[in-house]
């Protein structure tokens, strides 16, 4: 799909077919527009409580805005992953892959070449989705695409999305979704020292802090990938039978 016909579709979904609906079903509202740039790349680092954050936060923004998708988003099969592909597609979404350190910088390179071309993109960097409402550790990577294309970051906080569509629901529920903007955040005294871990991680965790005074959310210091993977491991434990009692005697 090229740019020219990516830009229709959006106009279309955003203010004739989709965007009515959202708006009618949660009402949206946002508070603190006016610190997204008018123009320029620049960085919106968001909460991420559900899919539905991706569909809102478009939708209340008057600028067009990039996401870094998973790729799962965009390979599911049969009518209903096409249509998701076409929609994602259409509104800007890009897939990444993070199964590898490679997919990772590759991920990173496309985010600078977006923000170099002055666009918005959007990031969640948590990684994915909270599992409990709380908020987790930032990975690193938001704090290199600041540092390496030299834009802002634009912390944004999502409220309601959780209660609109829980993890492992099949349909969305009508809830008010509330999206609060904060002041952009100048990382221009770190230019040049991307590739300095300590200025990375310290960067992420200011932007982590910003983003807890923002949302209200009590903050873990733990990748809330590895709290989803103890969960199933759990889970899993607990559904396995118990191994069954040996019935040989003792000598």
């Amino acid at each position: 799909m090229d740019e020219r016909r990516r830009l229709v579709v959006w106009w279309l979904l955003k203010y004739v077919l989709l965007g009515p609906l959202l708006r009618l079903w949660c009402r949206p509202s946002v508070e603190g527009e006016e610190n997204i740039p008018e123009r320029g790349g620049a960085l919106v680092a968001s909460n991420h409580l559900s899919m539905v954050d991706s569909f809102y936060l478009p939708l209340v923004l008057r600028r067009r805005i990039a996401f870094m998708a998973k790729r799962e988003y965009f390979t599911q099969k049969g009518f209903i992953g096409w249509c998701k592909k076409q929609f994602f597609t259409a509104v800007g979404q890009v897939p990444i892959d993070r199964s590898s350190g490679l997919a990772a910088r590759a991920a990173l390179d496309t985010g600078n070449r977006l923000l170099g071309e002055g666009r918005l993109v959007g990031i969640y960097p948590e990684g994915t989705r909270s599992p409990d409402g709380r908020l987790y550790k930032g990975k690193t990577g938001v704090a290199r695409m600041a540092l390496e294309s030299e834009v802002p970051v634009i912390p944004v906080a999502m409220f309601g999305t959780e209660r609109v569509h829980p993890a492992g629901a099949r349909m969305w529920r009508p809830y008010k979704v509330r999206i609060k903007i904060g002041e952009p955040i100048d990382f221009s005294r770190y230019y040049g020292m991307a590739n300095d871990r300590f200025i990375q991680r310290s960067i992420t965790d200011e932007i982590m802090y910003a983003l807890m005074e923002l949302t209200g959310q009590e903050y873990r210091d733990v990748y809330a990938a590895k709290v989803k993977e103890d969960l199933e491991t759990a889970k899993k434990s607990a559904a396995r039978p118990p191994a069954p009692l040996s019935s040989g005697k003792a000598s």
